[in-house]
């Protein structure tokens, strides 16, 4: 009778294993993806293939390097289990007996000299190429904010251009339900930063609050966004297209929906986005002075609470773990809003709060309203965009 009921228990046991097997299988096939043009591929094993001459020489320095600790392995081990082989013990081989050759010492010390200079002289060539961003014919700032990228046009076509790249608010509602779907999840954003196919783009990076990175493999490029820090790196894309890349530095609990999207375009094209985006932009600005009423100030901060709030504190403003609920905050709703306004503005220290202050003082003004006049907040207090203005002084 034990035995029995052991083989039935074990047979109940396999069977909740094929079921878990197969709907394993089931999954991975839901979740199947295709290569990613200008972004991973599946089950890649090399680079990303080049679309600028850095990125290329980099990949050829890859090869050569890899040839080379390839014939010194062979060269290495082969000597030596040949000697093991050819002069054991048990073919009566005895082990020489001195004290130098000077025959070795050159050898050891001139070859590896040798092979040092092969390597290091096309590799400086590549490295020195890799810094030199005189003579951009486009520069453009790139800001890591915890966790998003702002781009600023500096110089060039399309100077004085400006705005913020976040995660495709579709792409994090993915997320969220641990349904991710698509070949560029968790790469899409609202807002890709536009350059012109064969020109040099130089890309200067800083940081508004923690260390980030800026990468883009296509590109062969990666330089660290320090704040307090400028550094500089650039490219001259060769192929219209989308590249993609992410922020390479761990940055905090959303490093990993802070994606980079670069869309490469023709020059005709290029001229026509920023023809496009400069009307646009004209289009949004705001008169810093303009007193807004309760209704409108809160329906423009709706949106940017969509935008920028809702992935930590959640459209409900419930928050959740370590972020803080905004719906009944004795923060918010406290009759000085000076406090909100220094928090959303400064960030808070030792939270995952950060700082906003990239944001327009009409769009602070905006959300701090809005989250003090929605949910079962009903404070009536309003923030106006100069009160924004007078805090940043």
């Amino acid at each position: 009778m034990k035995t029995t009921k052991a083989l039935w228990l074990m047979w109940k046991r396999a069977g909740r294993f094929g079921l878990g097997f197969c709907t394993a299988l089931a999954t991975t096939a839901a979740l199947a993806v295709n290569d990613l043009p200008g972004g991973p591929a599946v089950n890649q094993l090399d680079l990303h293939p080049p679309v600028t001459r850095i990125a290329a020489d980099q990949q050829w320095l890859h090869y050569f390097m890899l040839v080379i600790c390839l014939l010194i392995f062979i060269g290495v081990f082969g000597v030596m289990f040949y000697s093991i082989f050819k002069h054991r013990k048990s073919k009566g081989a005895k082990a020489a007996s001195f004290h130098e050759s000077t025959g070795v010492e050159v050898a050891w010390t001139v070859v590896p000299f040798i092979i040092v200079i092969v390597m290091a002289l096309p590799a400086t060539r590549v490295v020195v190429a890799m810094k030199d961003t005189s003579a951009a014919d486009l520069t453009i700032k790139a800001t890591g904010i915890q966790w998003k990228w702002g781009y600023d046009y500096l110089k060039g076509e399309g100077e004085g251009i400006g705005f913020v790249s976040t995660l495709d608010v579709a792409q994090r509602e993915m997320s969220d339900a641990g349904k991710p779907a698509g070949d560029d999840y968790l790469l899409k954003v609202d807002n890709p930063l536009i350059v012109p196919v064969n020109k040099k783009v130089r890309i200067i990076t800083t940081a508004s609050d923690v260390i980030h990175a800026f990468m883009v493999p296509a590109f062969g490029i990666k330089q660290d966004a320090i704040p307090g820090f400028v550094r500089d790196t650039w490219f001259r894309a060769e192929k219209v297209g989308s590249y993609y890349g992410q922020c390479a530095e761990l940055c905090g609990k959303e490093h990993a929906y802070m994606p980079i999207h670069v869309k490469v375009v023709s020059a005709e094209d290029y001229t026509k986005w920023v023809e496009g985006k400069k009307k646009e932009m004209a289009a949004q600005a705001d008169d810093p002075n303009k007193v807004w009423a309760l209704p409108e100030l809160t329906a423009r901060g709706e949106k940017v609470y969509s935008a920028n709030c809702s992935a930590c504190h959640q459209a409900n403003g419930k928050g959740g773990g370590p972020i803080k609920a905004l719906d009944g905050s004795p923060m918010v709703l406290d009759a000085d809003k000076n406090k909100q306004i220094q928090i959303v503005l400064h960030g808070q220290a030792n939270t995952a709060m950060p700082s906003w202050k990239q944001l327009s003082d009409t769009e602070l003004a905006a959300v701090i309203t809005f989250t003090k006049n929605h949910w079962s907040n009903a404070t009536g207090q309003l923030v106006q965009p100069t009160d924004i203005a007078a805090a940043r002084k």
